[in-house]
């Protein structure tokens, strides 16, 4: 053995040594670990007595059913179907135990429902946000809005209500005068269910063609030959359409 490490450089016997040190402390310290702490079963034993000991809160969405069913079958078939009611009425444990004299919570002011509908640009593109501070100002949402239905009283007017930042980047592009339906077609649904019934979008190189190819007699677009510019793609595979790049 010392011939053996005589013949290693001397940084590879000092890491060998720190290796050894290392898997000794390691047996070390698990020969002083408790043998229950080293059972599985021991574990989830302990786990959930620590957890069926706690107090319970929330009551579930079964014992809101029980009582409140008309209400249930309102938010059910509207927007806020995969909300649980202690979302925004809190842990109703007690309530359910005692209705008479524990009355849930229940968000009436203008701080509540922000937290979800606030304009946050991170969010997907459909999903209704407001500015709070210019969206009906003062009044609380709940004197507009079921809460348990919240469809609004009327469907957005124009693209940019849920779209803002597409036409503010479309407005300053070459595509600036061209409204949002010369290239989509909206069904009146997408204005209520966005991400159910969507916009439609050209699906082919043709529709693009109508401005932009050499055959176009349409003054001012960029013109391109359709039969050899890319003739495996779609157009807006390559250029955004909103910003679309001029060279």
């Amino acid at each position: 053995m010392r011939r053996f490490l005589g013949k290693l450089p001397d940084p590879i016997i000092r890491l060998l040594v720190l290796v050894i040190i290392a898997a000794a402390g390691m047996v070390a310290v698990y020969s002083k670990i408790p043998p229950g702490y080293k059972d599985p079963t021991f574990q989830i034993v302990a786990a959930t007595t620590r957890e069926k000991a706690k107090p319970i809160h929330y009551a579930g969405a079964l014992a809101c059913v029980a009582c409140h069913a008309e209400e249930n079958e309102l938010k059910h078939s509207g927007y806020h179907r995969d909300i649980s009611c202690e979302t925004c009425h809190g842990p109703g444990q007690a309530h359910a135990e005692n209705p008479v004299d524990v009355k849930p919570t229940a968000p009436r002011d203008r701080r509540f429902c922000p937290t979800c509908h606030a304009y946050d640009p991170a969010r997907p593109m459909g999903f209704p946000q407001i500015n709070p501070i210019t969206h009906n100002p003062v009044q609380p949402c709940i004197a507009c809005h079921n809460p348990h239905d919240p469809k609004p009283k009327q469907v957005p007017g124009a693209c940019s209500a849920c779209h803002a930042e597409i036409e503010n980047m479309k407005a300053i592009s070459p595509h600036a005068l061209l409204a949002c339906t010369t290239c989509h077609v909206t069904p009146d649904e997408h204005k209520v269910t966005p991400r159910v019934v969507r916009a439609s979008k050209p699906s082919d190189r043709e529709f693009c063609g109508q401005c932009h190819s050499t055959a176009s007699k349409v003054v001012g677009p960029p013109k391109i030959d359709l039969d050899s510019h890319e003739p495996k793609y779609i157009c807006w595979q390559c250029h955004y359409p909103h910003m679309p790049e001029v060279k």
